[in-house]
């Protein structure tokens, strides 16, 4: 009998329907998750204002020009204007250097430094705290103390070459040293949190792996091309492409230590960028080179994802 009265009682309404208990489970599912919706929403509205905001109003005001008051649209001239710019391809060139030479030194020191505390049975912690120091350091202030290193006259670095009967460096008064200079000044102050991260997946790795390679007769370097090199392949090709993304967009070094000098030598895209805007008091050409830059970083982007993807199936 309820079986034959169930369709007269849902007609009534006595019976819930499947689709009032199916809003009434999304009614209740909502205010369950309402808190966690508000901290979501409170995130994507900064995200939003401080990130997607700033980049739609760059992309617009590339195809802009302000005369006296008056925005005008002139399409591709901002664009065309910079490509006709002869700074604008010896900063493409400056910084393509800069993250080649950061990529031998900053790429590679972070990672053997890492090998070598992971190696330390006791201090362990006091090494992690001494490696990420200059992390903590606020990086002008860090600059700064290379600057007073970098000293032609009476700074500490030449003061090492005098003692070991070297010839004296000019340092950031060079055109062939001064990028050499800003990449280990780069590499001091950035290395701290790509060795953290090494570290964390170093001690991931079994020490079965590394027990068996020492029976086999391997060495030191031959246990970690063989063992720590492919365990870790997947943080190495992630941090290889943090680190090209974020050299690429070096400017702090530049500006406090050489000012883009010795001429132009160390003039990145960024600093260039930063010219445009703040000397040259272009700033919608200076949007132009940034979209530049940011759909060249975006094509880098796709091209390893597109990469790491095609080695994964292979």
């Amino acid at each position: 009998m309820a079986y034959v009265m169930a369709p007269e009682r849902v007609r009534e309404g006595t019976v819930p329907s499947g689709r009032g208990r199916a809003w009434r489970e999304l009614r209740r599912a909502i205010a369950r998750n309402a808190r966690a919706h508000a901290f979501l929403l409170g995130a994507l509205l900064c995200f939003a204002l401080f990130t997607w905001y700033p980049m739609i109003r760059e992309i617009i005001m590339s195809f802009q020009r302000v005369h006296r008051g008056e925005t005008s649209w002139v399409g591709l001239a901002n664009y065309r204007q910079i490509v006709n710019d002869p700074e604008f391809w010896k900063a493409w060139r400056n910084t393509l250097e800069f993250t080649a030479l950061a990529l031998v030194f900053g790429f590679v020191a972070p990672f053997i430094v890492a090998i070598v505390v992971n190696e330390f049975r006791h201090a362990q912690g006091y090494f992690r705290i001494l490696v990420y120091l200059p992390v903590m350091l606020p990086p002008v202030a860090g600059i700064l103390l290379f600057r007073y290193f970098m000293d032609p006259g009476f700074g500490l670095f030449n003061d090492i070459l005098h003692w070991l009967h070297l010839p004296k460096s000019q340092w950031l008064g060079s055109k062939s040293s001064s990028m050499p200079s800003l990449v280990v000044v780069s590499t001091w102050s950035n290395m701290g949190s790509a060795t953290l991260v090494y570290l964390a997946a170093l001690q991931g790795i079994p020490g079965d792996l590394y027990e068996a390679a020492e029976l086999d007769g391997c060495n030191i370097v031959q246990r970690v091309w063989h063992v720590t090199v492919p365990q870790t392949r997947l943080i190495l090709s992630l941090m290889l492409m943090l680190q090209v993304v974020a050299t690429m967009q070096m400017f702090t070094e530049a500006f406090v230590l050489t000012g883009g000098g010795p001429e132009g030598s160390t003039t990145t895209i960024v600093y260039l960028l930063y010219n445009y805007a703040f000397n040259y008091n272009k700033f919608n050409t200076a949007a132009a080179l940034g979209v530049i830059m940011l759909l060249v970083l975006a094509c880098f982007s796709a091209l390893y994802v597109w990469i790491e993807r095609r080695g994964n199936e292979d």
